[in-house]
């Protein structure tokens, strides 16, 4: 097949597709950067633009090429949130468990392992979203398919 006939993966896509397990928290952080960013961000980079285009030739004013490209990341950052937050399936990890569950390792929980040399982490798993610090793990991660 050819090169040109191949899709591409967009850049507002969702690292993973389907449901986007993520603790109550997580899902808060998401709601309050797509807030930000369409509240507060946009609208000031479209005053600085707007102001930009009236100052005349737009082909050699930075300010005005330089806004609209951080317009076009505010807006691809925009759709990506909202893909997120609508696959979001909302885990509270203070749900008590019992039986099995109970002994488990589950999402959302904080958990102690120790590696081959005996090193000791204490890591909690999270959604893809939430994993941002090395303190955490993702569910798709390699460690979290160990369990």
């Amino acid at each position: 097949m050819r090169k040109g006939f191949t899709r591409k993966p967009q850049g507002d896509e969702p690292a993973t597709q389907g449901k986007n397990y993520i603790t109550p928290s997580g899902l808060q952080r998401l709601k309050d950067e797509y807030r930000f960013l369409l509240t507060r961000e946009r609208p000031a980079v479209t005053k600085v633009v707007a102001w930009a285009a009236s100052n005349g030739d737009r082909s050699e004013n930075a300010d005005y090429q330089y806004g609209k490209r951080r317009l076009r990341q505010i807006d691809g950052r925009i759709r990506f949130l909202t893909k997120r937050i609508d696959a979001a399936e909302v885990v509270d990890p203070e749900r008590p468990r019992s039986g099995q569950a109970a002994t488990r390792a589950f999402f959302g929980a904080t958990v102690r392992y120790a590696n081959a040399a005996g090193t000791e982490r204490v890591v909690s798993i999270v959604g893809t979203d939430e994993s941002i610090s090395t303190a955490t793990i993702s569910v798709g991660c390699r460690l979290w398919d160990a369990r």
